[in-house]
């Protein structure tokens, strides 16, 4: 299909083809997912609610809940205060939730509905809360919308006694509950105390027991969020993700934050662990140690199948550094590094790479689509494309290979489960890349050079 893709580049400035990003309200309903016994709650209709809840189930094969208040004609002209009052107490009443999350769509911000007015209103039974945020779909990403979710939770919940609990809140970004289940693994082995917000392990990686659980056992607990106002300290992984809900958690209750890199790569998870060690002044287990030792020797040992090899990476800006970074330390070239969140701290973060690695040659863009990547492959070609389900399409039509990463991930299954952070993820990514590189090797050999041993 994408075969008639033209090699000459146009300028654009209002059209977006093949967009790399989707709309706010998708990381908002993944955010609210990762709170216990939370309902998400879409203010808009419900085609809104449908598409959103849709996509996350096709990335992580998991139900993904959420209410709606089902917007008609009525409410698109006249509001849709009703529709959220009458809405509110329905799920309550019939689905029992702790707390109601509400986000809005692009209908009920172009309406210029004020939920700040209409919870107010609302009669929220003893016990239960209802927070809320603004996610336009029309501006940024589901980036935005995730932590624009987290920022409304902090705003409306968290605390501060005075008093310290020990912990260290951990905001992991955008990422699947398989790295979220890495992140806790080596906070648990470094003995830090922690709460991690939000946590949509054992939500939206459930087991089959045989029996629904419209609450799964996962998620951030009432109490945990509200206590984010007594840590010590906020890790907020991801430096274009988490910012913002750590911002907001230290001006309410002035909780300082570290603002760091996604532990993607060997690098960046040296700084993760280093920086934990100092938190609690505990040395670093050996088996984090063998970890990294085992990472490194994976790389050597195959480095003759991936160095200067080059790849076009896109997705999740975070997620697209890290995995940029990781190219880097196995001596690849990240000819094309690409976003479709808007936000030119990504191109100063990657060009910031590109010099720290001494690669030259290299294109990293913002707010970009993936019509104008696959205009960059036609120009000059790379041996590799790393990212979402999105750029199948482009590896067919260029014949290239192709390694899932990222979200969303839509034709593949277990991926969720398994991580991309720490040495563990970064030794499943190194394994992906060179048994994709390896592959294309075997199949472009002829009979002479097809080799059992590599």
């Amino acid at each position: 299909m994408l075969k008639m893709t033209p090699k000459e580049i146009t300028e654009r400035s209002s059209l977006k083809i093949n967009p790399c990003k989707t709309c706010q309200p998708v990381g908002a309903m993944y955010a609210a997912l990762g709170v216990h016994n939370c309902m998400p709650h879409s203010h808009g209709s419900q085609g809104c609610a449908s598409y959103h809840r849709t996509f996350l189930s096709r990335h992580f094969k998991e139900p993904a809940m959420s209410s709606t208040s089902s917007f008609t004609e009525g409410a698109s002209v006249f509001g849709g205060g009703s529709n959220l009052k009458t809405g509110v107490k329905n799920v309550f009443d019939i689905y029992n939730p702790d707390i109601i999350a509400v986000h809005t769509t692009c209908l009920s911000e172009t309406i210029g509905d004020d939920l700040n007015a209409f919870i107010q209103d609302i009669d929220i039974p003893e016990g239960k809360y209802v927070v809320h945020t603004n996610t336009p779909s029309y501006v940024g990403s589901h980036v935005n919308g995730f932590y624009n979710m987290m920022s409304g939770f902090i705003t409306y919940m968290a605390e501060s006694t005075g008093q310290s609990n020990g912990k260290t809140a951990i905001f992991p970004g955008f990422v699947n509950p398989g790295d979220i289940r890495e992140l806790k693994r080596i906070l648990n082995l470094m003995k830090v105390p922690f709460t991690m917000f939000p946590d949509q392990s054992g939500v939206m990686d459930a087991p089959m027991t045989g029996m629904y659980a419209m609450y799964p056992k996962g998620g951030t607990t009432i109490p945990e969020i509200m206590g984010l106002g007594d840590c010590d300290k906020v890790l907020a992984l991801g430096e274009l993700t988490s910012e913002e809900p750590a911002n907001v958690l230290e001006r309410k209750c002035k909780v300082p934050h570290s603002l760091m890199e996604l532990p993607i790569g060997i690098d960046a998870t040296d700084k993760f662990v280093m920086e934990l060690s100092q938190i609690t002044n505990e040395e670093i287990p050996y088996e984090l140690e063998e970890e990294r030792g085992q990472l490194v020797d994976i790389i050597l040992d195959a480095h003759f199948y991936f160095h200067e090899k080059t790849v076009a990476i896109f997705g999740d800006p975070d997620t697209v550094l890290g995995l940029t970074r990781l190219a880097l330390e196995m001596g690849m070239i990240p000819k094309y590094v690409l976003t479709g969140t808007p936000g030119e701290a990504f191109v100063k973060l990657a060009n910031k790479l590109f010099d720290q690695y001494g690669v030259t040659g290299c294109t990293a863009k913002a707010a970009g689509d993936l019509f104008e990547l696959h205009q960059w492959i036609k120009n000059e070609k790379v041996d590799l494309l790393l990212g979402t389900s999105y750029g199948k399409q482009i590896a067919k039509a260029e014949d290239i290979p192709f390694v899932r990463a990222g979200f969303p991930v839509l034709d593949r299954y277990v991926h969720s489960y398994a991580p991309i952070v720490g040495y563990k993820g970064a030794i499943r990514l190194v394994e992906m890349i060179a048994g994709a590189l390896m592959d294309r090797q075997d199949r472009d050999a002829s009979d002479e050079e097809f080799e059992i041993v590599m």
